[in-house]
């Protein structure tokens, strides 16, 4: 398995931990990722303010430069704002629209264009559909029995596009983490809005919906999460959601692909395990004891949703 590799500034940044464990975890799942060659920045959730054609012509560079390869691989995302910029661009620029032409106007100054051929992939995406949870049950030598996770999606890379799960009752990150021996905590808030840039502009409602989150989640050993905003957000923001709401507890906050690669064996400094703001003594050490390679019986994942194909 083959695909770009769209990294975005996040990870390159305050998210370098997700960047190193995805890595780690398709190199260790035999895929090989190639990043895209000269990439820059989607605009995140700042250009669209400035200009609309900006806030497309941004990502649809970079969809071009893939295009210029002359592969038709998919495009790897992992973070979730990218992914809904690079999503909306290329579907914007296959509608044949007015603004698909000015996009390619605006690209015309550094001779490249763009025609949308370029399939833009969610991280979760790739993992639930083309990797699949019988790959990471077979790769999986430390079962994650003893955590209880609470898998959190976030606004969007299920939204607006639900390309592969249902956003008012997302599953997929489940699936994965059952698969790799973890427990499920029974909530309803893994899609809810943390609050996004909120918690910087109207610190109060940031805030207040970041807490809500933690509320839940406190019955977890972790939160797992796909995107760089939320895991800042449910992490940095603990102290302020418990002054908030006396409920709140601390909770480590974590990529998924940090958490199965911990499972599969993946050694803790390509995880980067020591760059996250929230992981707890607690949670280290139960994450720690008893770890001794097994042989991981057949998956009996018990989920029966189909994903879209």
């Amino acid at each position: 398995m083959n695909y770009f590799y769209y990294p975005g500034c996040s990870l390159e940044g305050t998210a370098q931990e997700y960047d190193a464990s995805t890595r780690a975890l398709f190199a260790a799942l035999g895929a090989d990722l190639t990043e895209v060659e000269g990439w820059t920045c989607c605009g995140a959730g700042a250009a669209e303010s400035v200009s609309r054609l900006l806030a497309l012509a941004l990502p649809a560079r970079n969809l071009a430069l893939i295009e210029k390869t002359g592969s038709d691989a998919d495009l790897l995302v992992p973070c979730s704002a990218c992914y809904l910029n690079l999503k909306k661009a290329a579907e914007t620029v296959r509608s044949g629209s007015d603004t698909a032409r000015k996009i390619n106007e605006a690209l015309s100054v550094e001779n490249l264009s763009v025609s949308g051929k370029t399939r833009v992939r969610h991280l979760l995406d790739v993992l639930i559909r083309d990797i699949g949870p019988e790959v990471i049950h077979g790769h999986t030598v430390y079962p994650l029995s003893r955590l209880r996770v609470a898998p959190y999606y976030g606004c969007q890379c299920l939204r607006p596009y639900a390309a592969f799960d249902d956003p008012e009752r997302p599953c997929s990150m489940s699936v994965l983490l059952t698969a790799a021996g973890a427990r499920i905590l029974d909530w309803r808030m893994g899609g809810i809005c943390c609050g996004a840039s909120q918690t910087q502009t109207k610190p109060e409602n940031g805030i207040r919906l970041t807490a809500a989150i933690l509320r839940e989640a406190r019955e977890a050993d972790a939160i797992v999460t796909v995107c760089p905003m939320c895991q800042m957000n449910l992490a940095a923001f603990q102290a302020a959601a418990s002054r908030m709401d006396p409920l709140v507890r601390p909770v480590p906050v974590l990529f998924l692909p940090q958490v199965l690669g911990i499972a599969m064996g993946i050694d803790a400094s390509l995880l980067r395990l020591n760059a996250n703001l929230s992981v707890t003594r607690e949670f280290t050490e139960k994450l720690m004891a008893d770890r001794v390679p097994v042989a991981y019986s057949p998956l009996r994942v018990g989920v029966n949703k189909s994903f879209p194909p």
